[in-house]
């Protein structure tokens, strides 16, 4: 694996695991009422757009680590539909 590649997994490893404290805190208090519901839209029609793009140009990092944060996004979209009242 060369460094530019190692590079693009390490940074896609760094902003996934940012959600994480995010989405934990949603399911634990039950409450979306702080997260705003065109962020959260637009956020995940961008990391669609980066997934199909990783896919198109064949680049592991971008395709792994926007398929996971696209999971995430999805979790969150659904924690503001469910609790953001």
């Amino acid at each position: 694996m060369i460094w530019k590649e190692l590079l693009g997994f390490i940074a896609g490893a760094l902003i996934s695991v940012g959600f994480i404290p995010q989405i934990w805190r949603l399911f634990k208090l039950k409450s979306a009422r702080e997260i705003s519901l065109p962020f959260t839209l637009l956020f995940l029609v961008g990391l669609a757009c980066w997934l199909v793009y990783g896919i198109l140009m064949s680049l592991p990092p971008v395709i792994l680590w926007n398929a996971i944060a696209t999971a995430m996004m999805c979790a969150m979209l659904y924690a503001k539909l469910k609790y953001g009242k």
